[in-house]
C-alpha cells in the first residue's frame, strides 16, 4: 500500500536562501523519495528563485514551481501551494528545516495504517541557526506533554487544540481529499491561531487527526522566520492573589475572560461554515464557549452569580480550563473571583 501511494511536498518559499540549500539535501536524502515537489515562490528578491530552478533541473522527482504575481504572505501562499498538489499525502515543508532521512517513509507508513486519519503530525528538535540540535523539542515548547495526549487519545483533541495549536504545519501530513475542506483558509482567524492552527482544528472536528510521537525533523530557529516556538522561554503568567479578587477593577478582571469569549466565538462561527454542526466533537466547543460566555457576562449583583458559577464548577469546567501550569487551587481562586470581584 505505501508503494502505491504518491507524495507530494508542498513548499513555500521567501528569501530563503540562506537555509534552502540544506532543507532541499534533506529531501533528497529521503528514504522514500516524493513524487512531486510543489514549490510557491512568494516574491523572494535574494536569489531565492534562481536557486529554485537549479535545484529543480538536477532534482530526481518532479517539481513544479509557481512565482507569485503578487506577495500572498504565509497562509496564503501555503493554500495555493496545497491546492496545486496531486499526490495521495501531501506533506508541508517550510524553507528552512531540517527533515530526517526517515521522515516521509514514517509518516506515510503510518497514514497506511490508519485509514481514518486525514490529518496527522510528527514532533521536531529545536535547534539553532545552524541546525546545532540541543534536548528541547517543540511538544515539550507547546506544551504538547505526555497529560495533553492521554486526553488527546482519550477524545478530546478539539479541546486540546482550543486551548491553542499543538501542530506544526511543517511537521504535517494530509490527504489529497480532505484539503477541499481545510480550503480555503480563514482570512480572519483570530488570535494566533495561521493556517496549521485552522488545518488541525478542522481535522479534530472530523476527529480524524493524529499525532505520531517521534521527532522527524529538526526544526531551525532564527530571527527571519515569521512564526514559530523559538528557544524556550519560561513566560511567568501575572500571579492573582486572594486579595486581588476583592480589590482589582473588574474591568481588568474582564478583559481577558471577553477575550476568551470572542476568539470561541469566532472560531464557533468559522468552523460551522465549514464542518457540519451534529459533530460530536463540536460538543466540546460549546461546553467551553458556553463556560466562557456565563464568565464573561456575569450580573454585577453578586448574589445572581452563585447559582451559574456553582453550576459550572459542579460541572467541572472550572478544573477543565484551568491552565494546565497552574496550582491544584487555582479553579477554586476563579470561582471566587467570579462571584465576588
Amino acid at each position: 500500500m505505501t508503494q502505491r501511494t504518491t507524495i507530494s511536498i508542498a513548499l513555500c518559499t521567501y528569501n530563503g536562501i540562506a537555509y534552502l540549500p540544506m532543507q532541499w539535501q534533506s529531501l533528497l536524502d529521503q528514504e522514500q523519495l516524493p513524487d512531486e515537489i510543489v514549490i510557491c515562490d512568494d516574491q523572494s528578491t535574494d536569489g531565492t528563485a534562481e536557486l529554485l530552478a537549479e535545484l529543480a533541473a538536477k532534482a530526481p522527482f518532479v517539481v513544479r514551481i509557481i512565482s507569485n504575481p503578487v506577495r500572498l504572505g504565509s497562509d496564503k501562499n501555503f493554500e495555493l501551494a496545497l491546492a496545486a498538489c496531486t499526490g495521495d499525502l501531501i506533506f508541508i515543508c517550510d524553507q528552512d528545516d531540517f527533515w530526517l532521512p526517515e521522515k516521509i517513509a514514517t509518516m506515510t507508513r503510518f497514514m497506511a495504517q490508519h485509514a481514518s486519519v486525514q490529518v496527522a503530525f510528527c514532533d521536531a528538535y529545536i535547534t539553532d541557526e545552524n541546525l546545532e540540535k540541543g534536548t528541547d523539542r517543540v511538544w515539550e515548547a507547546v506544551r504538547f506533554d505526555t497529560i495533553a495526549q492521554t486526553r488527546w487519545a482519550s477524545g478530546e483533541a478539539l479541546e486540546i487544540l482550543l486551548d491553542g495549536n499543538r501542530m506544526m504545519g511543517c511537521a504535517t501530513v494530509i490527504r489529497k481529499p480532505f484539503i477541499k475542506i481545510i480550503l480555503p483558509v480563514p482570512t480572519d482567524l483570530p488570535g494566533d491561531y495561521i493556517y496549521d492552527g485552522w488545518i488541525a482544528l478542522v481535522a479534530a472536528a472530523y476527529s480524524s487527526i493524529a499525532y505520531i510521537d517521534r521527532p522527524l525533523q529538526l526544526y531551525r530557529t532564527h530571527l527571519q522566520q515569521q512564526v514559530g516556538v523559538g528557544p524556550r522561554v519560561q513566560e511567568l503568567s501575572e500571579r492573582i492573589r486572594l486579595r486581588d479578587r476583592v480589590t482589582r477593577h473588574r474591568a481588568r478582571k474582564l478583559a481577558p475572560l471577553e477575550g476568551k469569549y470572542l476568539l470561541l466565538t469566532k472560531l464557533s462561527q468559522l468552523l460551522l461554515e465549514r464542518v457540519p454542526a451534529d459533530l460530536p466533537s463540536l460538543a466540546q466547543l460549546r461546553r467551553r464557549l458556553a463556560h466562557f460566555t456565563m464568565r464573561s457576562s456575569l450580573p454585577h449583583n453578586r448574589l445572581k452569580r452563585f447559582v451559574p458559577v456553582l453550576c459550572s464548577l459542579q460541572q467541572g469546567n472550572y478544573k477543565r480550563y484551568a491552565d494546565a501550569s497552574a496550582n491544584w487551587y487555582a479553579p477554586y481562586l476563579a470561582v471566587l473571583g467570579d462571584i465576588f470581584e
